[in-house]
């Protein structure tokens, strides 16, 4: 039987009087509940009360620092957050738990990005093209956060992310599973002629320093995607989408 989840695993934070506002006029998405710090006065609150309260949403208050310590952001919470039901969101154990045997799989892991706005365009390829998950640790990467919302374009909140406490600890999950793990990598061989196993996890490095030494230590090889033109790299979300693309032409 599964262990109960971490709020972490199962909510995305939504923090800010008009991020919350909007969120709690989307009715495609479950709004858990709404936390008012006790100092927040005016109009928008009112409006950010009245809208949960139409929708049956419980709105409590707490102090100002336990809002901010609950956003995770103490510049931008503007004393309001908001706690939205992400369905497709796991940990990375009862993902592989709930894969059937032999059943193939594709996957993302991101290895210490740090740009939000990198994880959000992440998340909106790997959706797009139909993976079955993007590793997000919770330690080395951005909370699923505002930031990120904007950059998915909102997909953000239907996306499959997968969690695990590292990158590390979420690819020896994945390799255990039966998962080939390689990382993306100037030096790799060819991403578009490998062989890749029916399980297959890609995993993107941090946009300075590449795959980290932990993570690259138990890879089972890098692949490259081929530059021409003098073009050194990619942008990170962008060889993520042309690597979500790849597992998807694969599979078609």
């Amino acid at each position: 039987m599964p262990e109960p989840r971490s709020p972490k695993d199962t909510f995305i934070t939504v923090y800010g009087r008009k991020p919350v506002l909007e969120a709690l006029g989307d009715a495609a998405l479950q709004v858990d509940k709404v936390i008012i710090a006790d100092t927040a006065r005016g109009e928008p609150v009112r409006a950010i009360t009245a809208a949960a309260r139409a929708r049956g949403v419980p709105v409590t208050r707490a102090s100002a620092h336990r809002v901010k310590v609950l956003a995770g952001n103490g510049r931008h919470d503007q004393g309001v957050l908001a706690d939205v039901v992400a369905p497709r969101m796991a940990p990375v154990a009862d993902f592989l738990s709930g894969l059937a045997p032999g059943r193939r799989a594709a996957v993302l892991v991101l290895d210490r990005v740090t740009n939000p706005a990198n994880v959000g365009m992440v998340l909106r390829s790997a959706t797009a093209a139909g993976l079955d998950g993007v590793l997000l640790p919770r330690r080395g990467v951005p909370a699923i956060d505002p930031l990120v919302v904007k950059a998915s374009a909102g997909i953000a909140f239907a996306a499959p992310v997968l969690r695990a406490a590292t990158a590390e600890e979420g690819c020896a999950a994945l390799r255990a599973a039966g998962f080939g793990v390689f990382g993306l990598d100037a030096d790799g061989a060819s991403l578009l002629d490998a062989e890749l196993p029916e399980r297959v996890a890609l995993v993107l490095g941090n946009e300075t320093d590449g795959l980290s030494a932990p993570v690259r230590a138990g890879l089972d090889g890098t692949l490259a995607i081929p530059m021409h033109g003098g073009v050194e790299s990619l942008n990170v979300a962008s060889a993520a989408a042309v690597a979500a693309y790849e597992l998807l032409r694969r599979r078609c």
